[in-house]
C-alpha cells in the first residue's frame, strides 16, 4: 500500500459529561479506501469533525501530507483537500452524488468550458 498521507495520534475530545475520544489513533495511506465503523456514540463523527475543523481537539496531533495541521474550520480543511460527507445526509435530491460532494467547490464556467473542449 502507498505512503501514509494522514495520521491522527492520541486524539482526545471531551464535552461536558462525555469523554467522546480517548487517545484515538488513525492512519490512512495514499490510495487507501477506509471505512470508519462502530456503534452509535463510539466517536466516529466526532473524530471526523476534529479532523475537518468543526471541533477543536483537546489533545493529540494530526499530520497531513507530512505536516502537522490543525484546521480552524471546514474551509481550511477543504482547501487542503480534506472533505467529509456528514452522516445526516442533507443532500440535495435533484443533484447527482458527485454534484452533492462538490457543493461549494463547483468548477467555474471558464474552467468547465475548457474541460469540454
Amino acid at each position: 500500500m502507498g505512503d501514509i498521507i494522514l495520521t491522527m495520534k492520541g486524539i482526545d475530545k471531551s464535552f461536558p459529561g462525555v469523554h467522546a475520544l480517548d487517545h484515538v489513533d488513525l492512519e490512512v495511506r495514499k490510495g487507501e479506501v477506509l471505512a470508519l465503523m462502530g456503534e452509535n456514540g463510539a466517536g466516529k463523527s466526532t473524530l471526523m469533525k476534529v479532523l475537518t475543523g468543526i471541533y477543536k481537539k483537546d489533545s493529540g496531533t494530526i499530520t497531513y501530507e507530512g505536516k502537522e495541521v490543525e484546521f480552524k474550520n471546514t474551509r481550511e480543511a477543504q482547501d487542503a483537500g480534506i472533505v467529509i460527507v456528514h452522516q445526516e445526509l442533507n443532500m440535495l435530491g435533484h443533484l447527482t452524488v458527485a454534484q452533492n460532494l462538490f457543493i461549494g467547490r463547483e468548477f467555474k464556467k471558464e474552467l468547465q468550458s475548457m474541460i469540454r473542449r
